[in-house]
């Protein structure tokens, strides 16, 4: 078996060494789903290459999604074809090639209020189903069928079905993205990309009219550091206004954040085959099966507070709890939800006039490449199941002037984990024979390692005790925690706790039981001395109460000021 590269405290080391020791090709600034794929998309071209996040991979918007890979339905509605056709196109590309080891599909319902909606819904699915056929890569994604009120009374016995027509019930793809996100910066620093988190950008190096770099501080090290490139992409979703400003010019590109808020509940509170969609008055409901769990979402309304930490308020809870419970027999209440986050969108919009902010559902969700001055190119809006295409095109525009420079082939370059993920699953008895854990304890590992699985396992091999369950989060096992720190680039607790797993949001103490025998494992790997892991829990037991805190908040505001009393620890 080939070792692959893990990213580990000496590889993170390495990497801020070699980003302040020469000029690089390219320099991606923020580690999104965007950044993370244009890293990938320009060292795969041969470029030396790095890549400066100032939080956790995935911190932001990209943990914070439907954490659905999808060609965007609705969109079909608004006669955007070609977007749609495009997301399709991807989605079938991560389910077969890229990533079918995170991406897999997953059944969704569409009540039918009315009779008419039939034809109307009926035809939409259809034409949906249609363009991923015509794509090169449906492979994998069963096509819809109409369903009657009987047959859906059936399938969910939750649902109310009385005043129903019955249902059409489609398939899309589903992804867990800040996996999917560390991945893809994973598989970056394998072909040989310097990746460093905890490493905030402070300024642009300028030469002239030209930018050949930026200032940064690595944020645990405490020192600045000068990293010089040929060209710099910046991909920091909804701080880019905050990037532009750095600039002190015309900002080419105006970006908005629009929060969107989900819910996760247990599995048994809804007895359904499938999840459920439907449209409300300001977004779309989905309901989504999530392993043991439901996540219900989303809102989309606009947000004007702490970027870093976007706070759920009581009013958001609410309002997805009004419309969900219109579809149940049996309501849900606060008392169900055992989880909640709260996700930017970075929505472009056209360039207004001061004060006219213009409604953010009406905001495009695709993206734009600019270039503000010689030597940065901005990339910002799209979607998460079309990272790869916007990464591409901002490594296009970025190397237009660099000569001759391979194209991207990012199509064809399976991700950390695709290779060797169907011949392991295929011998998913012989793994759990051979390491003495569950079967269904092998399939949870090969939803979420793939191919990779064996190096969790031969951990576990090594120290038998790995294999136990986490206390507190019986569904994890203590070697996922210590793999996470080991090779999976986690420097923080809730690195570990909120994004390489998901024990934040899928346990009813969200995670508190699990703090401290997940920080002492985790120090076990990073040299944390007790009064490290001390801290470490103390400021993810402040985070979750002040998660707590800004739940109970009617307003926006409230709730911002309740979250930010708990601030990062870096």
């Amino acid at each position: 078996m080939t070792l692959a590269k893990a990213l580990d405290a000496d590889q993170r080391a390495d990497a801020l060494h070699q980003l302040g020791a020469g000029e690089l090709d390219v320099l991606v600034v923020g580690g999104g789903i965007v950044g993370v794929g244009a890293a990938l998309d320009a060292v795969t071209r041969g470029l030396k290459v790095g890549l400066v996040e100032q939080r956790d991979l995935a911190s932001g918007t990209s943990s914070r999604s439907s954490k659905l890979v999808h060609g965007g339905l609705r969109y079909l509605e608004m006669l955007d074809f070609a977007l749609v056709k495009e997301a399709l196109e991807e989605r079938g590309l991560l389910l077969t090639r890229l990533a079918p080891h995170l991406v897999r599909p997953v059944p969704f319902l569409y009540p039918l209020e009315h009779a008419w909606e039939r034809p109307y819904v009926g035809a939409g699915v259809a034409l949906y189903d249609g363009m991923a056929m015509a794509g090169k890569y449906d492979m994998g994604v069963p096509k819809h069928k109409h369903v009657f009120r009987k047959q859906l009374a059936r399938m969910a016995p939750d649902i109310r079905t009385d005043d129903l027509h019955g249902a059409i019930r489609y398939y899309d793809c589903q992804v867990d993205d800040a996996r999917l996100v560390m991945t893809i910066a994973r598989t970056a620093a394998n072909n040989g990309a310097h990746v460093a988190t905890r490493t905030k950008v402070t300024g642009f190096l300028r030469e002239g009219d030209w930018v050949v770099g930026v200032q940064a501080r690595d944020l645990e090290g405490q020192r600045d550091l000068e990293i010089r490139a040929r060209v710099v992409i910046n991909a920091a979703g909804v701080w880019t206004d905050e990037v532009q400003q750095l600039l002190g010019g015309q900002a080419q590109l105006d970006v908005d954040a629009s929060k969107g808020i989900h819910l996760v509940v247990p599995r048994d509170r809804i007895r359904s085959e499938c999840g459920f969609i439907t449209k409300t008055e300001k977004s779309v409901l989905f309901v989504i099966p999530w392993g043991q769990f439901w996540i219900i979402g989303t809102t989309d309304t606009a947000w004007d507070f702490d970027l870093a930490h976007p706070a759920a308020s009581k009013t958001d809870i609410d309002y997805l709890l009004g419309h969900v419970n219109r579809l149940l027999k049996d309501p849900l209440d606060h008392r169900d939800v055992i989880g909640v986050w709260a996700g930017l969108r970075p929505l472009l919009k056209p360039m207004r006039k001061e004060g006219d902010m213009g409604e953010t559902t009406k905001l495009s969700r695709e993206h734009t490449v600019a270039n503000p001055v010689p030597g940065l190119v901005l990339v910002a809006g799209g979607k998460l199941t079309t990272y790869r295409v916007m990464a591409k095109d901002a490594v296009d525009h970025a190397i237009r002037d660099f000569g001759v420079t391979p194209a991207s082939i990012t199509d064809r370059v399976p991700l950390m984990g695709a290779w060797g993920h169907e011949a392991r699953t295929n011998q998913r008895v012989a793994l759990s024979r051979s390491s003495g854990l569950d079967i269904g304890v092998i399939d949870h590992l090969l939803g979420r390692y793939g191919g990779l699985v064996d190096e969790v396992l031969a951990m576990i091999h090594e120290r038998p005790e790995l294999g136990e369950p986490l206390p507190g989060a019986e569904h994890y096992l203590r070697a996922e925690v210590l793999y996470a720190a080991t090779h999976e680039g986690a420097r923080h607790l809730d690195d570990v706790l909120a994004r390489r797993t998901r024990i934040s949001i899928e346990t009813f103490d969200r995670g508190i039981s699990a703090a401290r025998p997940a920080a002492e494992l985790m120090g076990e790997a990073l040299g944390w001395d007790e009064a490290q892991v001390d801290a470490e829990v103390d400021h993810y037991l402040r985070r979750v109460e002040a998660e707590r805190q800004s739940q109970l908040m009617a307003t926006d505001q409230e709730a911002d000021e309740a979250r930010v009393k708990a601030p990062d620890i870096v």
